[in-house]
């Protein structure tokens, strides 16, 4: 027998294209409605796992660069958005290519063990996504058998549809006999009509798959909104902050000095931050210990807590950028519990790890030197959110949040200090706080009268350095002398401070530049710097029109 047409290869790419989004549908619901694994997500980390620092730093850096300069919304979220699709693309991408693969070879066999060589596949591309999966997935809750056998049926059932496409397209076989004779009466498939009901089956799979995924993330939400609805009121509901009595008062258009929750950064290494269950959750103690021990998270509550305002910041955050927050974390000291490790003579440090696979490291005389080295387990005088680290993350004074794990797991003690999982990465080893001061706002519809009765703009913004404090910031308005700003008592010592600069009116358009200094009288460094890899340095610009009051 013989076949009566070849299948092109880019009509192979297209089919697959339909099929692999139908697939990519079908694991998008399973996720979401039953918490089985979404390749897409996990083969992601995965690959951004082996790629070389500097690939994974120059593509940070472009990242937060587009954002910024289309303005396309907060850096965290925005950045993880297109981390998400790149995932989806590269699986879609993926398959496409080897449909396209597939189809080739077997034109050059003449279409012989379609339906073989479409399982082998789909049977490839299932154990590798398992290994993957089972290796390190942060998209699924279910039991790793689980994971295994709903990706293997996915992806048998992917390869076996690509096999039956093939033939579908390809056409039906011919006897031989046949062959130079007249073919009336012999059915021919139109290619052009499956093409477009393929299409519209992709397309009632794939809406189908969303509307599940989607209508199941609904209730689950709204399962967490009656949760946080009968937990303990956050803390800033009904408490002042500490320095509401302070005369200075911020510039309208001053981002908030306490940031909500919801608004605060988040930055991770993961497509999807770790779930897990704060009931079943154990801080594991091992290495270089008498013994191991285990402490449950109501063991951990159970310390006299620790409250503490703080600003943190992302190493990767520009000199202005958003990657930097404000609020209230409560803890345990590590240094309160530092006794109940029981550590060995030989014990000189503390390796840290997450769930997510992120892991940095504490020298004990830090620890031991600084009683405000925490293990939060709240925000706001609630639990942390899951995508925030619940049940337990790590806050260091004075240093960027690469040096803070969350969702941790283990603690190990070590006799020797190791680089941390950036470190490794190129990014600096201390990871200390850089000063800086940001321009918020230039609020000239919000000019008023002056005691003089002069038209008087108010400008503001933020300063920060760590837990070093700031002692002054000064303004410069265009290439004029630097202007001493009022400063805002922060919430704490480890806070940023809120400035402000009340400017006589001067129509037409002006560059305002800010600079700070450190509580001992450190300036602020101007020389501009990249992030990577120590954290941006630099002077921050605002140019504005005031146009006429």
């Amino acid at each position: 027998m013989k076949i009566s047409k070849h299948t092109g290869i880019l009509t192979g790419a297209l089919a697959g294209a339909m099929n692999t989004t139908a697939m990519i549908a079908c694991l998008y619901a399973g996720w979401k409605a039953a918490g089985l694994p979404f390749v897409p997500f996990d083969a992601f980390d995965w690959i951004t796992r082996l790629l070389p620092e500097k690939v994974i730093d120059t593509g940070i850096d472009a990242m937060v660069a587009v954002i910024r300069t289309f303005h396309l919304g907060p850096t965290a979220n925005v950045a993880k958005d297109i981390e998400r699709a790149m995932g989806v693309l590269g699986l879609f991408a993926s398959g496409a290519i080897l449909s396209a693969a597939l189809f080739g070879v077997l034109n050059l066999i003449n279409g012989r063990y379609a339906k073989v060589l479409g399982l082998a596949l789909g049977g490839a591309g299932g154990v590798f996504s398992a290994l993957i999966s089972l290796h390190r997935s942060g998209t699924s809750t279910a039991p790793p058998a689980a994971r295994a056998l709903w990706i293997m049926a996915v992806f048998l059932i992917w390869g076996l549809a690509l096999a039956l496409f093939y033939r579908k397209l390809r056409g039906h076989y011919v006897p031989a006999e046949t062959q130079g004779k007249s073919l009336v009466g012999v059915e021919r498939i139109n290619r052009r009509r499956f093409m477009v009901r393929l299409a519209g089956a992709t397309a009632m799979i794939t809406v189908s798959g969303a509307v599940i995924g989607r209508l199941s993330e609904y209730i689950k939400g709204q399962q967490a909104v009656r949760a946080a609805q009968t937990r303990k009121k956050r803390w800033s509901y009904d408490h002042p902050l500490p320095n509401a009595g302070d005369p200075v008062k911020p510039a309208p258009g001053t981002r908030p000095e306490f940031t909500s929750l919801e608004d605060h950064y988040r930055i991770d290494i993961d497509a999807v931050p770790p779930e897990i269950d704060g009931k079943s959750w154990r801080l594991k103690i091992k290495g270089l210990v008498e013994r191991p021990l285990e402490f449950t998270l109501d063991g951990m509550r159970g310390y006299e807590p620790m409250h503490q305002f703080v600003t943190l910041a992302c190493i990767s955050n520009p000199v202005g950028g958003d990657l930097t927050s404000t609020t209230r974390w409560t803890g345990v000291s590590l240094q309160r519990i530092l006794p109940e490790l029981k550590l060995l003579p030989s014990a000189t440090h503390l390796k840290i790890s997450s769930a997510d696979g992120f892991w940095e490291v504490v020298s004990i005389a830090r620890i031991m030197e600084d009683r405000r080295i925490m293990l939060a387990y709240n925000w706001d005088g609630v639990p942390l959110f899951h995508k925030h680290g619940y049940p337990l993350r790590l806050y260091v004074p004075d240093l960027y949040g690469m040096k803070q794990p969350k969702w941790i797991e283990t603690i190990e003690a070590t006799s020797q200090w190791e680089p941390g999982y950036w470190v490794v990465r190129g990014w600096d080893r201390i990871a200390r706080m850089k000063a800086t001061s940001v321009i918020d706002t230039v609020a000239v519809s919000n000019a008023y009268a002056g005691p003089a009765g002069q038209t008087l703009v108010p400008i503001g913004g933020i300063a920060h350095a760590g837990a070093r404090g700031i002692s002054k910031v000064e303004l410069q308005i265009d290439n004029g002398p630097w202007l001493q700003a009022r400063l805002r008592k922060p919430l704490s010592r480890t806070t940023w401070v809120i400035w402000r600069y009340d400017m006589p009116f001067e129509p037409g358009e002006h560059t305002f530049t800010v600079r700070c200094f450190e509580a001992d009288g450190t300036p602020q460094i101007t020389e501009v710097n990249p992030p990577e890899p120590s954290g941006a340095t630099g002077l921050y610009s605002k140019s504005k029109d005031l146009g006429r009051v």
